[in-house]
């Protein structure tokens, strides 16, 4: 059966801000504003709160998450004229011819945190009534193995007939021999426990994914935390060489991938940034060239990046942003995807083309996007129940000592 399609623009954008909230004058539309805008921004942060036992085993702090939503907001919906005539278009540009109003402005779809960790999903307005089936998932691999500190936060969504799944993950820190491994675990243990529950198959539909890897096209982001395996002193040398490309092939990530035992089948775009980790606040300067006591010595290293797998996805860009508001730079790229208007897998297309049309005609910018408040409930990782357990504990404590 031969398929209908589009190709969309789609930015992914990772930054791990060090536990920093954002002041209202920060600007991030030089890290989210192309030559050309996207048709779909993907964002997510790591460490949006410092991880502290306080806000870890605590109630969660969603300040500084709106913070950044509301600048993202006026980042992506500012009045700016999309130029750039040698940039990729979007075949989804003539569609937008009938729709002005819209054809700058996007509506927030999806957004959760899970302790520092934190993903949002906007789509145009005018592609927005076509997005179902959001779902969302969490996987805590902090303390104890289970908390959220560390861990995942999966979007699923459905953009016409076409799967996407939206992975924005921290792993395991530190940089010891071994390490690594405590990382590729990680990676090993969010691809198996995230799941997307669905109550129900609607009628003539195909069944809609339940796993990361059954999705169509899967993103994957975030601080994975994969360090140098190479000497302090040789890394030193080769940075103020800035050879990149030595120094990749010390990179953990790198070599973990060609030995098979992570990320098998995934794909990353050539990195011709610096190591995005670990520089002073507010400097060009990394750590390891500073004599300051007080900072822990971290060799330089490529810990945010941005993987990912499906047929008919194209990287156009794999860059990094030179904000100096965090220890590390944030990182994006922007991807080229092909988007199926129509689907082969339906049982009965005349029922499922009625079906589809109703749930896509119930969606505009006015519709409520998922959010922490309607999501809470279906985390995956026990992150919620076990700090409901951790207070419920304190006030049982309390009670029997009083």
């Amino acid at each position: 059966m031969m398929m209908e399609g589009v190709v969309c623009r789609m930015f992914v954008g990772t930054w791990n801000v060090g536990g920093k909230s954002p002041n209202e004058g920060l600007n991030l539309r030089d890290w989210l504003m192309l030559p050309s805008q996207a048709d779909i921004y993907v964002i997510g942060f790591q460490e949006i709160i410092p991880l502290n036992a306080g806000n870890v085993l605590g109630p969660e702090d969603s300040g500084p998450a709106s913070k950044w939503l509301n600048l993202i907001r006026q980042a992506l919906n500012s009045n700016t004229s999309s130029s750039g005539e040698n940039s990729p278009t979007s075949s989804f540009n003539s569609r937008r011819q009938c729709c002005p109003n819209e054809q700058h402005y996007y509506c927030l779809a999806a957004s959760k945190q899970m302790v520092g960790i934190f993903l949002c999903v906007w789509v145009r307005a005018d592609l927005y009534k076509h997005v179902s089936k959001l779902k969302v998932s969490c996987v805590g691999r902090g303390i104890m193995g289970y908390l959220g500190n560390k861990g995942s936060i999966s979007i699923s969504m459905t953009l016409y007939h076409t799967t996407f799944c939206f992975v924005c993950t921290h792993l395991a820190s530190g940089e010891k021999d071994g390490d690594e491994v405590r990382r590729n675990l990680d990676v090993s243990e969010i691809l198996k426990k995230t799941k997307f529950s669905h109550s129900f198959k609607a009628l003539g539909q195909p069944l809609p994914p339940e796993s990361i890897l059954e999705h169509d096209k899967i993103i994957w982001l975030g601080d994975l935390n994969y360090r140098l395996a190479a000497a302090y002193d040789d890394t030193l040398g080769l940075l103020k060489k800035n050879d990149w490309q030595a120094l990749l092939e010390k990179d953990q990530l790198r070599i973990e991938q060609r030995a098979g035992r992570v990320f098998k089948e995934w794909k990353e775009g050539k990195i011709y940034f610096a190591p995005t980790y670990k520089y002073l606040f507010d400097s060009d300067q990394y750590v390891a060239q500073t004599n300051k006591s007080k900072e822990k010595r971290r060799t330089p290293a490529w810990c945010d990046r941005i993987l990912w797998r499906g047929e008919g996805v194209e990287q156009l860009w794999y860059v990094r942003g030179e904000s100096k508001f965090s220890d590390h730079r944030p990182v994006y790229s922007l991807f080229s995807v092909d988007v199926d208007l129509t689907c082969n897998k339906l049982s009965s297309p005349s029922i499922a083309a009625s079906d589809s049309s109703s749930i896509i005609s119930t969606r505009s910018c006015s519709s409520r996007p998922l959010t922490n408040a309607a999501l809470s409930s279906s985390c995956f990782a026990k992150v919620q129940a076990e700090e409901q357990l951790l207070l419920l504990t304190r006030v049982h404590r309390h009670r029997v000592l009083t």
